[in-house]
């Protein structure tokens, strides 16, 4: 094996999927975009769909065929991001719904194509996407008349459940869209995890299903292991790496592994963090680079053959947590050379 090697677990995807649906009495969909948050999502979407999901959402309309050529027909998926100009054949084609953004979006799909489905996404306070509350007044009628399937807001704070903005952003969407008939969505995982008041008809968790915070229950998806290149002993006083940032204490044993900031392995994880042989912690030594990390295993008292930097021992938020950064970048800045395998 001469790449680091990905496994991912679907059936650990399904089953966060399922403890996150049991937590609600509404129905459940599930968030498969940036690629299934970097693990495939055609892979995920079907593993999801088995486990019972039939309302998916993806970020673009390009993302959006990809899941429906591996769904084919029947279950739902709704695009983030809207109608945008270009997107109708691709939106037609693979019966996609655009949450619609605003007035010109929505003139585009009117115009384009009429009495297709779709939904709207409003402003609850966040600024990002969807019609601000003024907007929404004026396009509400129009809007209602041709039956959305769907209206939703995005939480800003959710991960933080004592964040005020969680509290005013429930309040602004509840009379954005209290008194309607059409179904309501709030919640992504961190907003499911508030409890039932922030449910509504409809939750969209996405970290949750693939093993990330804030929800503390879910099951590990992923494992990440590094093949061990070449092993070599080093005197004290000598040094490893670009910039020879890192010099020997002691006599000291030093594996190179195949994996780098190519791979999505951030630079920062350089010194401040730890990669695995199975339960043994060594720590990473040195820069790493765009294919290479070295690696301090004097202390296992053997040359091990792999190295792991995401499996049982340290999870995707430990690792963003030692570099600064969360457990989605981890997950969606995996690169493409592992090879990867898919179990459950």
């Amino acid at each position: 094996m001469s790449t680091a090697h990905l496994t991912i677990d679907l059936s650990a995807v399904a089953d966060n999927w399922r403890q996150l649906d049991a937590l609600t009495s509404v129905e459940t969909a599930a968030v498969v975009k940036a690629d299934g948050y970097g693990l495939g999502s055609d892979r995920v979407a079907r593993a999801l769909a088995d486990a019972g999901a039939r309302r998916f959402f993806v970020a673009a309309a390009e993302e959006g065929a990809k899941v429906r050529d591996a769904l084919g027909p029947g279950p739902e998926i709704a695009v983030f991001s809207g109608h945008m100009e270009g997107d109708s054949d691709l939106i037609r084609d693979h019966a996609l719904v655009p949450m619609i953004n605003s007035a010109d979006q929505l003139l585009r799909q009117f115009e384009a194509l009429p009495g297709a489905p779709f939904g709207v996404q409003l402003d609850s306070g966040m600024n990002r996407l969807g019609m601000e509350p003024g907007e929404w007044a004026a396009l509400r009628d129009l809007v209602l008349g041709e039956r959305p399937v769907l209206v939703m807001s995005h939480l800003a704070c959710a991960d933080d459940p004592e964040d005020p903005m969680n509290r005013y952003q429930l309040e602004t969407f509840r009379q954005m869209t209290d008194g309607l008939t059409v179904p309501r969505s709030l919640s992504a995982t961190g907003g499911l995890l508030l409890g039932p008041e922030f449910h509504f008809d409809l939750t969209r968790p996405g970290i949750g299903l693939y093993g990330g915070m804030p929800f503390e229950e879910a099951q590990p998806v992923v494992q990440l292991d590094l093949p061990v290149i070449q092993i070599r002993d080093l005197a004290p006083g000598e040094t490893a790496g670009y910039g020879n940032s890192w010099t020997a204490e002691r006599p000291t044993r030093l594996a190179t592994v195949a994996a780098g900031y190519a791979d999505g392995i951030h630079r920062a994880a350089g010194a401040v963090r730890e990669v695995f042989a199975e339960d043994t912690p060594c720590h990473i030594v040195g820069r790493v680079s765009m294919d290479l990390i070295t690696v301090d295993v004097t202390d296992l008292g053997h040359d091990p053959a792999v190295l792991s930097l995401l499996g049982p021992a340290q999870g995707v938020d430990q690792l963003a947590d030692a570099i600064g950064t969360i457990g989605y970048e981890v997950l969606t800045g995996l690169g493409q050379r592992y090879g990867r395998s898919y179990i459950g």
